[in-house]
C-alpha cells in the first residue's frame, strides 16, 4: 500500500518535496493557500528566478551565515549541480552570470515554476488550493493536517515559507503548525531587504540605478563586506541587489552601520584625479556645477557637488587643488549612515524559523513529532543573495520528499 503524504505550500521547497515523494511511489497532496503555485517562485530575481549557484561547495556553504552545517547532508545529496541538470533535464536551458548566478536562458522565472509543475502533474501530484490551519497530532505522531475539514496521512512537510512577501503565501503560517507541534522556532527577522538611511541625498536620486559601482558595509570604523555591482535609490534609502546583500550581513539590529558607495571602483583616487582634471580642462570657464556631466548621472551631479564643498557657480579654472581632492573623495566614498532596515514583509528572505537543533538534517523529520517533516525558508537557515537561498529550497525540499 503506497504511503500518502501531504504537503504545505506550493513554493520552491514544497513543489520539489512533491516531486521527490512521487517519484518514489508515494500518494502525494499539495495544499497551496493562494491561487497559483510558485507565486513567490515567479517574482524572484526581479522575475528571472536566480535559482542556483554554480559554485564549489565551499564557496556554497561560506555564503550561508546562519547554520551552515545543518546542510551538510541534504546539500551533499542534492547539490547545485543536481538542481541545475534537473532543470536542464525538465527541458529549461540554463546559463551563469557574474558571481555564478544560474537564471534560465529565457530570463523567465515562470519557466523554473511551469518545469516543477509538468512534473508534478506527470507523476499524479494533487493540488489542493485552501489554506492549512492545523496540524492532526496524535500520539506524538502526525496523522494529517486541517484545512476547512481533515485530511489524514502517513507523513506531513510543513513548505509554507517565512513571512517576506506575504501577498505571496509566506506569512508565518508555518511557524505556528511548528510551535503547536512544540517546536522552538527563532524570532524571524529581515534578512535580505532594503535599507532606511538619514541622508536626504537618497530621496534628492530618487529613482537612479547605480551600475558597477563599490559598495561597502561599515560598523565601528571597520569594513565587514564590500562587493561590486547595482543598487538604486528610493525615496526611503536605498535598495537593489548590492543593497540587500549588505543587510544581509547586518546581523546586530542594534549596531550602527554606514554605506561606502565607491562611484568609480574601477579608478583609483590618482587616476581619478586624473580624470577630473581632464574634464575641468575642456570646461574652464564654465560653472562647476556644469562641469560634471561626463564623469556622473543627472541627478547625482548636485547630490556630489553639494557634498564636495564647492559652490554651484565657482568659475572651474578658479577650483583649487584640495577643492578637486574633496570632489575624489566624494566620488570614491560617498557614505550614506544606516538607519533601519525595512519592515520584513518586503523582505526577500528572513532569518530564523524552526530550530535546526529540533530536525534531523539528513530527513528533515522533526525530533519532537514522527512523521512531521520541514522544508525550505520555514527552517532556521538563509543565505545570502546570490540563489543560495533557492538551493536551500531545493535541498532540503528533495530531503523531505524522498525521506517522508
Amino acid at each position: 500500500m503506497n504511503r500518502e503524504i501531504i504537503i504545505v505550500g506550493g513554493g520552491a521547497a514544497g513543489m520539489t518535496a512533491a516531486v521527490a515523494a512521487a517519484e518514489t511511489g508515494k500518494k502525494v497532496t499539495l495544499f497551496e493557500r493562494g491561487d497559483r503555485l510558485g507565486h513567490k517562485l515567479d517574482i524572484t530575481g526581479k522575475g528571472r528566478c536566480n535559482l542556483t549557484n554554480n559554485c564549489t561547495r565551499e564557496e556554497f556553504f561560506a555564503n550561508i551565515p546562519t547554520n551552515p552545517k545543518f546542510m551538510y547532508s541534504s546539500f551533499a545529496k542534492f547539490d547545485n549541480f543536481a538542481v541545475m541538470d534537473m532543470f536542464e533535464r525538465a527541458g529549461v536551458p540554463l546559463k551563469t552570470e557574474r558571481g555564478g548566478r544560474v537564471f534560465p536562458v529565457s530570463d523567465r522565472a515562470h519557466d523554473i515554476t511551469a518545469a516543477l509543475i509538468r512534473e508534478m502533474d506527470r507523476l499524479g501530484v494533487k493540488v489542493i488550493t485552501s489554506r492549512v490551519t492545523g496540524l492532526i497530532i496524535e500520539d506524538g505522531v502526525c496523522r494529517g493536517v486541517t484545512a476547512g475539514k481533515e485530511y489524514r496521512a502517513d507523513s506531513v512537510i510543513v513548505a509554507c515559507g517565512g513571512m517576506s512577501y506575504p501577498k505571496t503565501g509566506s506569512t508565518g503560517d508555518g511557524y505556528e503548525m511548528a510551535r503547536a507541534a512544540g517546536h522552538t522556532v527563532i524570532p524571524p527577522v529581515a534578512s535580505l531587504v532594503p535599507l532606511v538611511c538619514e541622508e536626504k541625498l537618497c530621496r534628492d536620486a530618487m529613482g537612479l540605478s547605480l551600475k558597477n559601482v563599490r559598495l561597502s558595509l561599515v560598523t565601528q570604523g571597520k569594513e565587514i563586506w564590500s562587493e561590486q555591482g547595482e543598487m538604486m535609490f528610493t525615496h526611503f534609502g536605498v535598495t537593489g541587489p548590492l543593497v540587500l546583500t549588505a543587510s544581509g550581513h547586518m546581523r546586530d539590529a542594534g549596531g550602527k552601520y554606514s554605506l561606502v558607495i565607491d562611484l568609480k571602483p574601477a579608478l583609483d583616487e590618482k587616476k581619478l584625479d586624473e580624470r577630473i582634471r581632464r574634464d575641468m580642462s575642456e570646461n574652464m570657464n564654465r560653472d562647476f556645477i556644469n562641469s560634471l556631466g561626463a564623469l556622473l548621472p543627472k541627478k547625482l551631479i548636485p547630490v556630489v557637488a553639494k557634498l564636495s564643498g564647492i559652490p554651484f557657480d565657482k568659475k572651474v579654472n578658479s577650483i583649487t587643488h584640495d577643492e578637486r581632492l574633496a570632489l575624489v573623495g566624494v566620488m570614491k566614498g560617498l557614505t550614506l549612515n544606516v538607519k533601519c532596515k525595512r519592515p520584513i514583509y518586503e523582505a526577500i528572505i528572513t532569518s530564523g524559523g524552526v530550530s535546526v537543533k529540533e530536525i534531523d538534517p539528513g530527513t528533515m523529520q522533526s525530533k519532537l513529532v514522527k512523521g512531521l517533516y520541514f522544508a525550505g525558508e520555514v527552517i532556521d537557515v538563509d543565505a545570502y543573495t546570490g540563489g543560495f537561498n533557492l538551493q536551500i529550497a531545493f535541498s532540503t525540499g528533495r530531503a523531505a520528499g524522498v525521506n517522508a
